[in-house]
């Protein structure tokens, strides 16, 4: 017989509807799930948050360091972040790049605690200020789609430029609605060079979609997190409120087709069967339903909305780099015949320091050869 207790391994809030895994992640959730603001707003204050967003700022991102620095820095913590936008109508109350701002204020914030902690992770400039799009967006002024196997090629370009230069531990951080071209980014990646490093893509708004929660579940929201809506809305006043205005911001409702419960809105709230971007016709396309480029209530956005989805996302982003380090140090890779069909002898000129005696590039390694396409 069932005592209705919960499973072991899960940990209860105090809404029965929102419960977390009984693990570091879990727990940290939990944690900020029952923070009062000013706890929030303690967790902001470690990471420098909010911030102007530090594109050209001297010593943020690898493209700015000096050299000698850089290679210093790397040498106590070789992961870099790789802040992943579009160029997206966000509606006419705030600005095109804001899935750019919003991955690369967030990575800054990391890169600001971990580099006061004395092991700063690495940031690469955003390489797609312009994305793949999915169909319903095409044809909306101000958002400018590329084609995704464009978009791809240049991140596996990139991704294989920061791999020779000793950044083999690589976080792709996303807020844009292209997950897919992403993942196959990195298995196509794999595939084709088969080096031993650390790969991953997350969707940040998604690894912390409790924060998204809406009234009825316990969260502060209105309305679910869908575009340029009431979260991101909020984001965009907390983290550059000068390209935020509000006397423009509305509220709208997409066009489904289909009754609830089929696909899910953009952070999964409700483990739907499919995600959002799982398919195509049972929703009029951006342009028709909604041309105003916002897909909620913009209207509803407030400021101090904001601070418990950033705080999430800024502690598990710390953890994640924590947790990589601590299995694999700099300078170290997972076991390359464990993680690849490459062996150890082969691999190993290629996994010296970068520059160092002995050490070969990448573009050497046999069965690449020439990647550039004429």
């Amino acid at each position: 017989m069932s005592d209705n207790s919960m499973p072991k391994g899960w940990l209860a809030s105090d809404n029965p509807t929102v419960i977390f895994e009984d693990n570091a992640i879990g727990r940290m959730k939990k944690k900020l799930w029952e923070s009062s603001e000013e706890e929030i707003d303690a967790v902001l204050k470690e990471y420098g948050m909010p911030s102007p967003v530090e594109w050209g700022k001297s010593g943020s991102y690898l493209q700015m360091i000096i050299r000698h620095q850089l290679v210093e820095e790397r040498r106590k913590n070789d992961i870099v972040f790789i802040p992943i936008g579009c160029t997206e109508l966000h509606g006419a109350h705030t600005v095109s790049a804001t899935d750019t701002l919003f991955v690369s204020q967030i990575a800054e914030g990391v890169r600001r605690y971990t580099k006061a902690k004395g092991y700063p992770v690495a940031i690469s400039l955003p390489p797609l200020n312009f994305g793949a799009h999915p169909y319903h967006h095409y044809g909306m002024a101000g958002t400018a789609p590329i084609r995704e196997d464009i978009a791809r090629e240049m991140l596996i370009d990139v991704m294989l430029g920061l791999w020779n230069d000793g950044f083999r531990k690589q976080i792709l951080l996303n807020n844009h609605g292209h997950l897919w071209m992403l993942e196959s980014t990195i298995q196509q990646f794999q595939k084709r060079y088969q080096l031993p490093g650390i790969y991953r893509v997350i969707d940040w708004h998604r690894a912390v979609r409790e924060s998204f929660y809406t009234k009825d579940r316990g969260g502060v929201w209105g309305s679910n997190f869908v575009h340029a809506e009431e979260a991101e809305t909020s984001l965009g006043l907390y983290l550059f409120p000068e390209m935020v205005d509000m006397k423009h911001a509305v509220n709208t409702k997409g066009k489904g087709f289909l009754p609830d419960g089929h696909f899910d809105t953009s952070v999964d709230p409700y483990h739907r069967p499919s995600r959002w971007s799982e398919g195509q016709g049972h929703f009029a396309i951006e342009i028709v339903a909604t041309p105003e480029g916002v897909v909620g209530n913009a209207a509803d956005a407030e400021a101090w909305k904001a601070k418990r989805p950033l705080a999430a996302i800024l502690r598990y982003l710390t953890i994640l780099v924590d947790d990589i380090l601590e299995v694999f140090p700099p300078g170290e890779v997972p076991p390359v015949e464990e993680v690849t069909l490459r062996t150890v002898e082969e691999m190993e000129p290629y996994l010296r320091e970068p520059m160092s005696e002995g050490w070969k590039p990448v573009y050497q390694l046999p069965a690449i050869g020439q990647i550039a396409k004429s």
